[in-house]
């Protein structure tokens, strides 16, 4: 068992490593992917050529006898949700770090982003259960409180099911958040609990996925083992129609998962736990900010 002290300088190295990310490359294309809710009078300034007439103030300038601009601030401050899947399946990692890890690092960016922006931002870590609840606050114990969490609990279950993490939002969130689902998505039957959540918040999808899921080595005769599941399964991973067979199932399974979250109009951003997350999630941010 880690001590106090051990638990708190591992929590800083994290938002040390993080926050690096967030105040050179991220929180800019945050701010611009998300928007405030709407529009605050904030004071008047004199017309000038090009401005919009609409905004012009008349009883004041009924006054004055000059035209005034109505100025307005965005109401800035969301509510964001960060939903990570701590069950067995992402334990797993080809290389220097499991996708939890990743998750882990890529849930703490988001929620720095956010804080850094004024946004509230809350936790919930789930397997086929929501585990742990954190609610949105944007205060500095709060977000130590919150990469700690990310970075130290320890899931009961093994088994997925964002079905049930979606449900639990739709109770607890009484205002349109931003929530984004960090999973490897290996689950099912969760297109209509997001469909429905994805109604009233703005939902995003974020995949992560090993390459050793979907293009197996050759490694001769491999016993798998499921962590959720605890099967275990004797493949030839040298055989060349194990292989194609293996790799044509995982692709087809990742397609239909792909139209199911499109399906419930969920924005996705992919990502690879042998690659930098930052660079996708930058132009996730680019892209979506010029939709607005």
């Amino acid at each position: 068992m880690q001590k106090p002290a051990d638990l708190l300088k591992q929590t800083r190295l994290l938002e040390i490593r993080t926050r690096k990310l967030v105040d050179s490359v991220i929180s800019g294309e945050y701010k611009t992917a998300f928007r405030g809710q709407g529009m605050t009078f904030s004071d008047f300034r004199e017309y000038v050529a090009g401005d919009d007439i609409r905004h012009i103030s008349w009883p004041l300038m009924a006054r004055t006898g000059k035209p005034f601009i109505k100025k307005f601030d965005e109401e800035r401050e969301l509510q964001v949700m960060l939903c990570v899947d701590i069950s067995g399946s992402t334990a797993f990692g080809s290389g220097n770090f499991s996708k939890r890890d990743k998750l882990v690092h890529v849930a703490a960016t988001l929620a720095l982003s956010a804080i850094k922006n004024g946004d509230e931002v809350g936790l919930i870590l789930f397997t086929d259960f929501v585990e742990h609840y954190l609610p949105p606050k944007k205060n500095r114990g709060h977000i130590q409180r919150l990469l700690r969490d990310l970075a130290f609990f320890e899931p009961k279950h093994n088994r997925t099911s964002i079905a049930s993490a979606a449900d639990f939002l739709q109770g607890v969130l009484k205002k349109k958040s931003i929530v984004f689902f960090l999973s490897d998505f290996m689950d099912q039957e969760f297109q209509a609990s997001i469909k429905l959540l994805g109604k009233k918040h703005d939902v995003v999808a974020v995949r992560m996925e090993d390459e050793f899921e979907s293009s197996l080595p050759s490694l001769g005769l491999v016993e798998l083992w499921d962590p959720e599941s605890e099967e275990e399964l004797l493949v030839d991973t040298s055989s060349a129609e194990f292989k194609k067979i293996f790799k044509g199932l995982r692709q087809k399974e990742w397609q239909e998962k792909t139209q199911e979250l499109k399906g419930s109009l969920v924005d996705i951003i992919d990502l690879s736990n042998q690659k930098d997350f930052y660079k996708p999630i930058v132009q996730f941010f680019a892209r979506r900010g010029q939709r607005r």
